[in-house]
């Protein structure tokens, strides 16, 4: 009669036997299957997903769950636009056996511990992190780090942004400024990153430029006192008094924020890393002009620019004042300049 039992064999190999109900050895399955602990994070392959679950092989004795809260911090998503059959994922185990008897795993939650490690790590090192703005909300961006990171409205460029909403989607380099782990809370800063950029930018520049140098580049800011050109990285500053060979009342009177020019570097502070530039030193000197054309005793017309006490400004060429003076005006005797000119009169001179 055959036996249906297992021998006992002549030494028992630890996890491979175990000691079964009846106190007889049977073969010790569950051996085979990797240990696992709550908590503890887990790499498996995707094998299913539906609408409200995801199945996971980890390897163990039963497929792990991942709900479809469980799946990502976005809110209301899709979980076939999550994860793909085929696709390998580290997931964390919540569960080991639920009321069902079921495995249960948070993919969110894995990529939450091993993202809070990583922003950790660049809060301390002050290296960038890196993430997808999911979310425009009042006062700020929300950006997916394995955690949410605030990013501030007024950090997000160097300048105020107006329209947040053209960041939705894109991916940002920041740097982390606050970090509470216990409250979940992140705070970023793109400005701070483009900052760092323009102050390597800044300092090529001022190593590549020289005074006489003739570059281009975009009308930044316009003031009273003159106008800021962006050098692509570094902002140089076109004195009011070097805008124009004429006479200039404002700035905006000869240009326009974000018009091209091209300016000639008239002076480099390297230790203040600051640049003087020159816009009208990149335009024929009406002076020269005068020299190459005209000569003494010549008659010219003009326009009278200004009228003083001691006699009149006449403009011959475009930035070319002369003076008139009170006792020139006339041939008999003057006593008040605007008895004979009058401004933006049309004179021969």
């Amino acid at each position: 009669m055959a036996n249906d039992t297992v021998e006992k064999p002549a030494a028992v190999e630890e996890g491979v036997w175990t000691t079964g109900p009846d106190g007889e050895l049977v073969p010790d399955y569950d051996a085979s299957f990797p240990e696992i602990n709550e908590g503890e994070v887990v790499h498996g392959t995707v094998v299913r997903v539906d609408k409200d679950e995801v199945l996971v092989d980890i390897g163990y004795k039963s497929e792990g769950v991942i709900p479809v809260a469980e799946l990502t911090i976005r809110r209301a998503v899709n979980p076939a636009d999550e994860v793909a059959v085929g696709e390998e994922i580290d997931a964390l185990v919540l569960t080991k056996e639920d009321a069902d008897g079921r495995l249960i795993l948070s993919k969110k939650r894995a990529r939450f511990e091993l993202a809070w490690k990583a922003i950790e790590a660049a809060a301390e090192s002050g290296e960038p992190v890196v993430g997808k703005v999911i979310e425009v909300v009042k006062g700020g961006l929300i950006l997916d780090l394995g955690v949410r990171g605030f990013l501030p409205a007024s950090l997000v460029d160097i300048r105020r942004v107006q329209d947040l909403d053209e960041f939705l989607g894109r991916e940002l380099r920041c740097k982390v400024i606050e970090l509470n782990r216990s409250r979940n809370n992140v705070v970023l800063s793109r400005r701070a990153v483009l900052e760092d950029e323009r102050k390597e930018m800044r300092q090529a520049i001022l190593d590549r430029l020289n005074p006489g140098d003739v570059i281009e580049g975009q009308i930044s800011n316009i003031v009273d006192f003159g106008a800021f050109v962006d050098l692509d990285g570094m902002d140089g500053l076109i004195h009011i008094s070097e805008l124009s060979w004429s006479h200039v009342n404002h700035p905006s009177e000869v240009l326009d924020i974000g018009q091209t020019v091209k300016v000639k570097v008239l002076d480099i502070d390297r230790d203040r890393q600051r640049i003087s530039l020159g816009l009208k030193q990149t335009q024929s000197d009406p002076w020269q002009q005068v020299l190459d054309n005209y000569g003494e005793q010549d008659v010219v017309e003009g326009r009278v620019a200004k009228v003083v006490t001691f006699g009149a400004f006449v403009e011959i060429l475009p930035g070319v004042e002369g003076l008139v003076h009170i006792s020139e005006l006339a041939t008999h005797h003057v006593e008040n300049p605007r008895e004979v000119v009058q401004q933006g009169q049309a004179v021969n001179v």
